[in-house]
C-alpha cells in the first residue's frame, strides 16, 4: 500500500483520480514532501498537468496476447489526463520512472513524430497490413490532443495508405476527425469503440474525473453512427457492486444512440492499480469497499488480480458467470450481439512518397 506521506491532499488534486504519487515498482528511492523546519507559511500549489515530448524509434507495437483480437497497436501518448482510477495502463508509467498514480494522469508524454515514423514503417517492403488498434493503452483523444493533433495526423497517414484501424476512446475529440473517419468507414477501414462505464454522472466524475460525461459519450456514439462510422459500445470495466447494476441500462442507452455492437471487460487490478483503486474506494465509496473487493477476489482465486491468459479479462466463478449471462441476454435483446464485418485489408496501397518519387517495390 502507498506510504501515508505520499498522499496528496484533496484540495491539491482537483479533478484527479489517484490520491498519491507513490514511486513505481522499479524505483529504489521514494520521494516525499517534508517540513524543512522553517515556520513560513508556504501553501503547496495544486497538481498541474505537465507535457514532455519524445522521439519514438518505432510507431507500431506488436502484440502477442491471445486475449486480444489484434496483433499491433499504436500509442500517440504515454499517460492519460482522463485520470480513470481503474485504468489497467497505469503500471506502464513505472517504466518511465514515474508514478502510476498522479504522475500517470499529470506527467504526460507526447510523441509528435509518430505519424512520420508510422509512414516509414508502412512503406517497408515486407509490411503486411492488418487492423491497427489505437487507444488500447492510453486514450488518443485525451484533452491534450486538442492542441497537439497527433492522432489526426496518424489518421491522415492511415487514410492515405487505406490501412484499417480500430479506435478505442472516451474522448469527444474523435468527432473532430469525422471528415477522415467517415470516408474511411465507407471503404470498410475503421471501427470505433466508445467506453461507457456508468450512466451516473456523479460517479463518473469521481471515477473518471477528466473524461467526458456519460451523456456526452453517448452523443459521440450518436454522431459517429450518424456519419456512417460503425461503433462498438464498450462496457469496460464492469465494477462489481458499483456499476454492474447498470449493465442492462448502459447497453440500452448505447443501442438507442446507434451502437451496432457491444463488449465488456471486468474490473482489472494489476500491479500498482490495486492499491490505487483501494485508496480511491476508501475516499469515495467506503461503505461499498469491502463488498467490491470481496467480489474481485472471489473471481481471482482470493487474489486482487490473476494475470493468466483467458482469465484476466473476465475472471471466473459464479459472479463472473452471472455478469456474462446478463450481458449476453441484454445484448441479444438489443441486437448488439450480431457479428461485425471485418475491416478490409485488401485496399492497402502505399501512396506516392512525399517527394513525388515512385516506389521501386
Amino acid at each position: 500500500m502507498t506510504a501515508p506521506d505520499r498522499f496528496i491532499p484533496a484540495e491539491r488534486r482537483p479533478g484527479r483520480g489517484a490520491t498519491s504519487r507513490e514511486s513505481g515498482r522499479f524505483e529504489r528511492l521514494a520521494y516525499a514532501d517534508a517540513w524543512d523546519g522553517w515556520d513560513i507559511e508556504e501553501p503547496a500549489p495544486p497538481v498541474r498537468t505537465e507535457l514532455t515530448e519524445e522521439r519514438p524509434r518505432s510507431a507500431i507495437t506488436w502484440v502477442r496476447s491471445p486475449d486480444l483480437p489484434f496483433d499491433r497497436s499504436l500509442n500517440p501518448y504515454r499517460g492519460c489526463e482522463h485520470g480513470c482510477i481503474y485504468c489497467f495502463a497505469r503500471p506502464s508509467h513505472a517504466y518511465l520512472g514515474l508514478s502510476p498514480g498522479l504522475d500517470f494522469e499529470t506527467r504526460l508524454v507526447a510523441r509528435p513524430d509518430i505519424p512520420a515514423v508510422l509512414e516509414a514503417e508502412l512503406r517497408r517492403k515486407r509490411y503486411s497490413p492488418a487492423p491497427l488498434a489505437i487507444g488500447t493503452n492510453t486514450d488518443p483523444y485525451q484533452p491534450v490532443e486538442q492542441r497537439m493533433g497527433i492522432m489526426r495526423r496518424v489518421l491522415e497517414v492511415l487514410a492515405a495508405f487505406n490501412h484499417p484501424v480500430a479506435i478505442v476512446t472516451k474522448g469527444t475529440g474523435v468527432e473532430r476527425d469525422l471528415d477522415i473517419l467517415a470516408p474511411m468507414a465507407a471503404r470498410g477501414l475503421v471501427r470505433v469503440g466508445v467506453s461507457v462505464t456508468t450512466l451516473d454522472r456523479g460517479l463518473a466524475r469521481r471515477m473518471e474525473p477528466r473524461a467526458p460525461t456519460p451523456e456526452r459519450r453517448l452523443e459521440t456514439i450518436r454522431r459517429l453512427s450518424g456519419a456512417g462510422v460503425p461503433v462498438r459500445l464498450m462496457v469496460s470495466p464492469v465494477v462489481p457492486a458499483l456499476t454492474d447494476p447498470e449493465l442492462e441500462a448502459i447497453l440500452a442507452a448505447g443501442a438507442q444512440a446507434g451502437a451496432d455492437a457491444a463488449s465488456w471487460i471486468m474490473l482489472r487490478l494489476p500491479l500498482e492499480v490495486s492499491p490505487l483503486w483501494q485508496h480511491w474506494l476508501a475516499e469515495h465509496a467506503p461503505g461499498k469497499a469491502a463488498r467490491i473487493m470481496a467480489r474481485v477476489r472471489e473471481m481471482h482465486g482470493g487474489k486482487d488480480y490473476d494475470a493468466r491468459w483467458g482469465h484476466r479479462m473476465r475472471g471466473e466463478g459464479h459472479y463472473a458467470a452471472l455478469v456474462a449471462q446478463r450481458f449476453a441476454l441484454a445484448a441479444r435483446r438489443l441486437g448488439l450481439d450480431a457479428p461485425t464485418a471485418p475491416l478490409r485489408c485488401d485496399l492497402f496501397a502505399p501512396p506516392l512518397a512525399r517527394d513525388g518519387q515512385l516506389s521501386l517495390f
